[in-house]
């Protein structure tokens, strides 16, 4: 645990890793494309009346890390959640972590390796191997952090429920990973998955609370292990959300909508899409889990 004048600290306020991060993603924008430039990398200070202090980066993309060390200061937790974030940002421009040919079927075999899996079933996206591949496979020239973007999108939705609703009405998993695929997390989607919880807490009095302590506790414990953090602080997020409305007058109002979070996305899938009806469906107990191999690896130390 460092002092408030470490050497540690002192170095990285001479190497103004803020702003060599701001530089790194300044750099990475694509030519011809206007961004603003001073909302590259989003920063959040978690309000604290003593230390330690948590302060939490985001970038573009989504990915979310934080500071690593015990930091006496906002000022120092910020200098350290961008260490983290500068470090894992440069070592996701290495030649092996961006996802090739190669590079699937070395994963895909690894994979198969720490389960119960079969070679085989990469070619049956109904599998978790399968899945995993197919996403793999789609997401072909893309780095690591790019593709652990969008596993957490599926994350979420096995989470809250939605992949094993889908799962249940006969659609493939192969349809279903090429239309999530596409589908970014926004605030629509925080509060449709919010008001799934709402639901679930009327169910299950006091599931929120539990399920909220759940996600800090584990918010915490990624963090502290330098892990990227955007699963589970959406977790965090949304059921904070759920929480500020569950009360008998907010669930009044959210009840006022027509269809749920889940029900409004199976509208908009078979939509789009069309109703999936395939005999390959899997076993129950693997109900929407696909298989992320290095989806916690995104950390240097």
């Amino acid at each position: 645990m460092s002092g408030p004048d470490s050497d540690d600290d002192r170095t990285f306020k001479d190497l103004n890793v803020v702003g060599m991060l701001h530089k790194f993603w300044e750099q990475k924008q694509v030519k011809g494309v206007m961004m603003e430039t001073e909302n590259l990398v989003v920063y959040e200070s978690i309000p604290s009346p003593s230390p330690p202090y948590i302060c939490y980066v985001t970038l573009p993309g989504g990915s979310c890390f934080g500071n690593f060390k015990y930091c006496y200061s906002k000022a120092e937790a910020r200098r350290d959640a961008a260490r983290i974030a500068l470090m894992n940002s440069t070592f996701n421009e290495l030649p092996c972590r961006r996802i090739t040919p190669e590079f699937i079927s070395h994963s895909v075999k690894e994979a198969v390796s720490t389960t119960s899996g079969n070679i085989s079933d990469a070619s049956d996206p109904g599998t978790s191997i399968g899945a995993y591949c197919l996403m793999l496979e789609l997401n072909t020239g893309r780095t690591m952090l790019e593709f652990q973007e969008i596993m957490t999108v599926f994350q979420l939705l096995h989470w809250n429920g939605t992949l094993k609703a889908f799962r249940e009405m006969r659609c493939s998993r192969q349809d279903v990973i090429h239309y999530y695929s596409q589908q970014h997390l926004d605030e629509r989607t925080r509060s449709h998955m919010a008001l799934d919880w709402l639901q679930k807490e009327q169910q299950s009095p006091g599931l929120l609370s539990q399920e909220l302590q759940l996600a800090v506790k584990e918010l915490g414990e990624a963090r502290r292990t330098g892990r990227e953090l955007r699963f589970y602080k959406e977790k965090k997020e949304i059921l904070s959300l759920a929480l500020s409305h569950a009360n008998a007058e907010d669930l009044e109002g959210y009840h006022s909508e027509e269809m749920s979070w889940r029900e409004e996305t199976e509208f908009e899938y078979y939509a789009q899409e069309g109703l999936c009806l395939e005999e390959s469906m899997t076993d129950p107990s693997e109900h929407g889990q696909f298989h992320s191999q290095g989806s916690d690896g995104e950390s240097v130390e």
